[in-house]
């Protein structure tokens, strides 16, 4: 899975992924670890997971040691000059970081390769969206994970708090449109896990 995930990922954006293992909360930095309210042994082990992950990518851009807090938003505070995302579902964390440049703000999300529940779905799915070709037993999950990454790539840029109905996915061509006019890419893969990575590059700030 890890080479896959890293094989779509774009030029400058490194990747990692992780079986959330017992233990690996204690992979969370002191300050990192104060930061994070959950307190269920599970969220915090993937936590632990995701951030073990973002500290190899970061100590390989020159940030080593560096604590990734939680901020009131939920989202991770990067390094000046950097962009990234985090992400977990109940056995997989993955990461995605890129100096800001070419690409100025990524999201990640990773789910299991499973139908997504009707109830979800109807939630989710909205008529401005298009599947395309997408494997129509998956096309719920990949569209959830999708406006998933789409928020979180798109919030650190407008701070507007988004819902399903404000992310128009087209899988097909690889875009989507939030309600605030961003312009987000994606790309995706199911190998063994749904993960789909959104950015924004520069022309689309």
């Amino acid at each position: 899975m890890a080479r896959a995930v890293a094989a779509m990922a774009p030029a400058g954006v490194r990747t990692g992924c992780r079986l959330i293992r017992e233990g690996d909360e204690a992979y969370l930095l002191p300050a990192e670890a104060g930061s994070i309210p959950a307190r269920q042994p599970a969220m915090r082990r993937a936590s632990g997971a995701a951030r073990l992950l973002a500290h190899r990518l970061l100590a390989d851009a020159g940030f080593d040691g560096f604590a990734l807090l939680r901020t009131p938003s939920g989202a991770p505070a990067w390094p000046d000059g950097i962009t990234g995302s985090l992400a977990h579902d109940d056995d997989m964390a993955v990461v995605a970081v890129a100096p800001v440049g070419h690409i100025v703000s990524l999201g990640i999300d990773v789910e299991p390769a499973l139908p997504l529940p009707d109830e979800i779905s109807a939630l989710v799915a909205m008529p401005a969206d298009r599947t395309g070709t997408a494997d129509r037993q998956l096309a719920g999950r990949i569209l959830f994970a999708a406006k998933e990454a789409v928020y979180k790539a798109a919030y650190p840029l407008d701070r507007q708090v988004l819902g399903y109905e404000d992310i128009a996915v087209n899988l097909e061509t690889g875009h989507a449109t939030t309600s605030t006019g961003r312009e987000v890419s994606l790309i995706y893969c199911v190998a063994p896990r749904v993960v789909v990575l959104a950015f924004v590059d520069g022309d689309g700030v």
